[in-house]
């Protein structure tokens, strides 16, 4: 990738003229965040001449706001946290969003499907661990499982039986993890009577990090290790190995099982003027996460985006049916999308004119300076032509990508079946591959990895787009 200083349109074009300083839900803290501050009729940050709106467009793109959306992802990634598909916290997540959307007014349904099983973990000490990291981890499920252990921790760098201190004996041990010797790493820990094992990933290639993990230990199937093994992500990686070389660190990790899962798409619809058969408009994003994720842009960005959307079109004249769609499971396949999808008869599909698809949509990364227009076919259609037309008239036109072949988001379940979708995002300039360095990592929170004025922009561009069609 290209030194980020040298992109075309900085970060700085977004113009911080204000600081939002928000108290939400009874946080300790406040969340202080750069909010926009411009009129409807305003040239945006960013863009290259001033908007040309029609009188659509400024109904919506006066009416939205991501400063109102910020409660709602409050409650997501901080309240809530990482949301692990079919888990209780997804489950609450869900439950959220239905009453939301229950209270807007629009008929609303939770879709149940299952999913497999997760194998979690989370980590304390009586010290405390750096407040600003989500620290739940992976589990093995192929070790102790529903158990907690509280130990000093021993750092044995590459887990070779030479690099063990003379006694770690009822120790927790930190060992870097290599995927070739994984069951030998901790079959060694379990010889030299260790009380767990934290796996360490290496560090992934910038800007990516590596995530959390849950090991699996084949050698282990069938009799699983009598101690917890965990795989935590790269960031809680540093802080451990910086904490344990300042000071004596004692641990707590708690492992849990989680099985005979159900996780739940959220879905609610307004019908328009059209009637019930006729034709529907959908706004759509994924509420889950990864393990250890508070997933603040991934993808409670786009969760949120379609809350305020919500809200500003419930009372807006439409012909089609407005329907809006929360995904659950997303990161372990598209699973709720492609269920979704499977149960609609063709004629169901045939209604559909768009689906807007909204992945990681806030992120305040510098180089996220592109808005990606992502098709899994590679090919325009009515999705990717409204969001281009409406950026069009915000004066964004430069800052849109042409579209782009990409699948791995929701766009991909109904484009597979020829319904015409896309998915939208900020990433890097060069490539839709360019995701920022918080990306799945306890370290997508509010804080380190949300521009309210980046979410702003693409709840214009999608409530536009939408809008449009809508009508």
């Amino acid at each position: 990738m290209s030194d980020p200083s040298s992109t075309s349109t900085p970060q700085s074009a977004f113009n911080r003229r204000r600081m939002l300083t928000v108290a939400l839900g009874g946080a300790a803290a406040a969340v202080t965040l750069p909010a926009p501050a411009w009129a409807v009729t305003d040239k945006r940050p960013g863009a290259t001449k001033p908007p040309s709106l029609t009188p659509g467009d400024r109904m919506v793109a006066g009416r939205v706001s991501s400063v109102r959306a910020l409660p709602h992802l409050w409650t997501l990634s901080e309240h809530i946290g990482p949301r692990i598909g079919g888990t209780a916290s997804e489950r609450r997540a869900a439950d959220h969003i239905a009453r939301t959307l229950d209270k807007l007014g629009y008929d609303t349904e939770l879709q149940p499907f299952p999913v497999a099983d997760k194998f979690l973990a989370q980590l304390s000490s009586p010290a405390g661990l750096p407040r600003d990291l989500n620290w739940q981890a992976g589990a093995s499920p192929n070790a102790a499982l529903d158990t907690t252990v509280r130990a000093e921790v021993v750092d044995v760098a590459a887990g070779a039986p030479e690099n063990y201190p003379a006694n770690v004996a009822g120790k927790i041990v930190l060992v870097d993890y290599v995927a070739t010797e994984k069951d030998q790493l901790v079959a060694t820990a379990v010889a030299k009577g260790a009380a767990a094992v934290v796996f360490l990933p290496a560090d992934g290639v910038y800007p990516r990090r590596a995530q959390a993990f849950s090991p699996t230990l084949p050698t282990f199937e069938t009799q699983p290790a009598p101690i917890p093994v965990v795989g935590v992500a790269q960031a809680q990686k540093h802080r451990l190995r910086e904490r344990l070389a300042d000071r004596r660190l004692v641990l707590s990790i708690a492992t849990s099982a989680h099985r005979n899962l159900t996780s739940h798409n959220v879905l609610a619809e307004r019908t328009g003027r059209s009637g019930a058969g006729g034709p529907v408009v959908m706004v759509s994003a994924h509420y889950d996460s990864v393990i250890g994720a508070p997933g603040a842009n991934d993808d409670g960005s786009g969760t949120v985006l379609c809350l305020e959307l919500a809200r500003v079109l419930k009372s807006l004249p439409i012909n089609a049916t407005l329907r809006f769609a929360l995904w659950g499971s997303e990161e372990q396949g598209l699973i709720g999308s492609r269920y979704y999808v499977a149960q609609l008869p063709q004629a169901e599909r045939d209604r559909i004119l768009a689906v807007y698809q909204n992945d990681m949509v806030g992120t305040s990364w510098d180089p996220a300076t592109r808005y990606w227009l992502l098709s899994f076919t590679g090919e325009s259609n009515r999705a990717t032509d409204e969001v281009a037309a409406a950026a069009t008239r915000l004066g964004y036109q430069p800052r849109i990508s042409p579209v782009t072949q990409r699948g791995a988001s929701d766009h991909q379940s109904f484009q597979e079946v020829g319904i015409a979708s896309a998915n939208f995002s900020w990433r890097g300039e060069e490539s839709p591959a360019l995701l920022e360095p918080p990306y799945h990592s306890p370290e997508d929170t509010i804080v380190k990895n949300i521009s309210l004025e980046r979410l702003q922009v693409s709840m214009e561009l999608i409530g536009a787009a939408t809008y449009a069609t809508a009508r």
